[in-house]
């Protein structure tokens, strides 16, 4: 275990920090940008570019390796192996796109992808692990924030993409072997594990609020300005400003340490108002050397019990440790993954993140095509709304639901059987294709598609503990790949290619897109299924574990146990 960092500034250096590496480990959301160039280009088919499609997510969410290391390794070393994962894959990517290598084979390209996206398993369990063991008492609010600028991060390559690399694919692909690593190599000696705090601080809550407030500003921005780069003519030098204020919207969350720093009077105040008064250390250390642990009466009425020389060795023998008396966690307390996997709400709670994200993916890996096939040519403002819809869905969920399992003891997993049923509901519009829906459809999703991270994430570590996080978090975002796989790969990428088929014949291994709703209706049924069935299973889960919160939040705040610190 990596030596802490002791004092209240370096947490909140280290969460502004993360800021930045979670929106490089949001590469992975960058496909629907740069897939049609790996159809064009490279002529795939749309089947071929789904399973490439499921590469991404694999990469992206099988960080079972990581889940183990986490505990072993410090976040420095987690975030340069990150690095150079990003460096090699879209390093291989790149030199495919940009024809600076010719005819690399379609098994190298997946592998890379793999490669390139399994970066964001190493850097996002790095951040996320260090600042949910750095800030316990708070659990749910980081993981909705650092969620949430993982689910910004699209927009913010989206403004990149568009207004400083000229929409070029091969551009990205190189900011992204480049780039990435670049800003990674910069914040990772400022991740690093800390002193947690042992009681809540108001100023606690408002620099998180302050810390939600400026993201908030960063979406409406990044929305509003790839709106107006996309209706309105705008010179290269109006997008580098806007590309300028994204940068210091995104060094907002590093106004809290900075603000620390100038005036620690306030905050050492604060310390000194909860610390204990030295008279009553004086008296309760009196008291201690005065009051024997057991009178002699009730030493005696004790022993006289005993019914036998036998009992009194084996007594003696369990004080001294020679025999240990071990029992199985009780939910709420640390689990180690053998422990954790043989329980029934560890499995409820993969099925309905599976669910619910895998039959999001299915269309945010899908969306470009989903676009296109609906007569929309540009598709980055649809990626922008899903993007920006994404980061509210992951910040409001970690708000309201932090808000309601303190003030209620609703467990977190409500808002998953709430979401998914208006999944349902979107997936139907999507299939519907009317008029004027395939805008709201998508932002339906993305807000529900981010809710499903954010309840996911402090859900598992209030059932199992954050002693072994990293994995159980890791296992849990195998959903993820393993729903882009048979919802995307299988089904989605069937459904389109048969009806290519049936509008231009046997031209399906050229550059040729499917058109009209036919294309991904089957699929949007499909989905809408899956997600009442996701419904069903999270309704359950939530009346299984309200046991659970009503004890974990009595009295309207985290009783963190001893075993969950570092």
């Amino acid at each position: 275990m990596p030596v802490l960092k002791a004092g209240t500034r370096p947490p909140w250096v280290g969460l502004g920090a993360a800021v930045w590496v979670q929106i490089a480990a949001g590469s992975p959301y960058n496909f629907p940008l740069y897939s049609h160039s790996l159809k064009s280009v490279l002529g795939y088919s749309q089947q071929q570019l789904t399973i490439l499609g499921v590469a991404n997510d694999l990469g992206e969410n099988v960080g079972l390796l990581p889940g183990i290391v986490c505990n072993k390794l410090p976040p420095w070393v987690m975030l340069l192996i990150g690095t150079l994962s990003c460096f090699l894959g879209y390093g291989v990517l790149w030199l495919a796109v940009s024809r600076n290598v010719e005819s690399l084979p379609y098994w190298l390209l997946w592998v890379a992808l793999v490669v390139a996206t399994h970066s964001s398993a190493w850097l996002g369990t790095g951040v996320l692990v260090t600042n949910m063991r750095n800030f316990p008492l708070s659990r749910g609010t980081v993981a909705g924030i650092l969620k949430g600028y993982v689910g910004l991060s699209a927009a913010v390559y989206t403004e990149i993409y568009s207004g400083v690399l000229s929409n070029s694919s091969s551009n990205l692909l190189l900011f992204l072997t480049v780039g990435i690593p670049a800003i990674c190599l910069a914040m990772m000696y400022f991740v690093r594990p800390c002193t947690p705090a042992s009681e809540e601080d108001s100023s606690e809550k408002n620099h998180f609020l302050f810390t939600q407030v400026a993201s908030i500003f960063l979406g409406a921005y990044l929305l509003i300005t790839t709106i107006l780069g996309d209706v309105l003519s705008v010179s290269s030098a109006v997008s580098y400003t806007f590309v300028g204020i994204m940068v210091l919207l995104l060094l907002a969350p590093l106004a809290i340490p900075i603000k620390m720093t100038i005036f620690p009077q306030a905050r050492m105040s604060g310390m000194l108002s909860q610390s204990p008064s030295t008279d009553h250390l004086i008296s309760a250390e009196q008291t201690d050397k005065t009051e024997p642990l057991l009178n002699e009466s009730s030493s005696t009425a004790n022993l006289g019990n005993l019914q036998n020389g036998e009992d009194v060795s084996m007594l003696l023998a369990e004080g001294e440790g020679a025999i240990k008396k071990k029992r199985r966690p009780r939910r709420g307390e640390d689990f180690n993954f053998r422990q954790a996997v043989v329980k029934a709400d560890f499995w409820l709670l993969f099925l309905v993140y599976f669910f619910g994200v895998g039959s999001g993916v299915t269309v945010l890996n899908n969306l470009a095509q989903i676009g296109i096939a609906l007569g929309v040519n540009d598709t980055t403002i649809l990626l922008s709304i899903f993007s920006f819809c994404n980061f509210v869905g992951r910040l409001g969920g970690g708000v309201v639901s932090e808000y309601f399992v303190r003030s209620k003891t609703i467990p977190r997993t409500i808002w998953m059987t709430c979401t998914q049923v208006i999944m349902i509901v979107s997936y139907l519009l999507f299939a519907s294709a009317l008029d004027g829906t395939l805008y709201a459809s998508t932002a339906l999703l993305g807000i529900c598609y981010g809710v499903q991270f954010s309840i996911m994430v402090p859900t598992a570590s209030e059932l199992f503990g954050l002693k072994n996080f990293g994995i159980i978090y890791n296992f849990m975002l195998l959903g993820n790949p393993l729903g882009a796989f048979l919802f995307s790969g299988l089904l989605a990428g069937y459904v389109y290619d048969k009806e290519v088929t049936k509008q231009f014949g046997d031209m399906i291994g050229s550059s040729v897109s499917c058109l009209g709703p036919n294309c991904f209706r089957l699929t949007f049924y499909v989905l809408a299924g899956v997600c009442a069935l996701g419904s069903v299973l999270s309704a359950i889960l939530t009346l299984r574990i309200r046991p659970v919160y009503q004890m974990l939040y009595a009295g309207g705040s985290f009783r963190l146990p001893q075993s969950s610190l570092h």
